[in-house]
């Protein structure tokens, strides 16, 4: 079975799309990489157009992604689950049906700032450069797991 890797963020329109396309640009086909929402508010619709502007700039296509919710079944589909800040932490850490499906849910940004519980800021409220400055944390953050999964 291929490794499976989930983006969690807010609405699943900023931060979490962002993070999917960047996974995706980093391992090959044999991975499975999604997104998705603590909440539903957006479910079913494309990425914020700040995020598609900003991966189109760095040559990364998520137009065919559509928001979802996270849902419990989550924790069985998927071998990692990387949060973007501590809120959606607790949220998906309360959904948890036992220790195992915890041991899974991770902040994304420990992996460049261990046991830092740093936040992903959502760019949602700002303007472009929020984006962009996004774009960057994710994509290091995205490398770093590239290489821990492709050994």
């Amino acid at each position: 079975m291929p490794v499976s890797i989930l983006m969690v963020c807010l609405g699943n329109i900023c931060r979490s799309p962002l993070a999917e396309g960047i996974m995706r640009s980093k391992l090959s086909e044999d991975f499975v990489v999604d997104s998705a929402g603590t909440g539903g508010w957006h479910a079913g619709e494309l990425p914020d157009k700040r995020s598609i502007t900003t991966a189109k700039s760095k040559g990364i296509d998520i137009t065919n992604q559509r928001a979802r919710q996270f849902k419990i079944a989550d924790f069985t589909t998927f071998d990692y689950i990387f949060v973007m800040d501590n809120s959606n932490y607790k949220d998906v850490i309360a959904l948890a049906p036992n220790e195992e499906a915890k041991s899974k849910v991770k902040l994304i940004l420990n992996e460049l700032f261990p046991n830092e519980n740093v936040d992903v800021p959502d760019p949602y409220y700002g303007g472009q450069e929020g984006f962009e400055n996004v774009y960057n944390m994710l994509d290091q953050a995205c490398e770093e797991i590239a290489k821990k999964l492709k050994f």
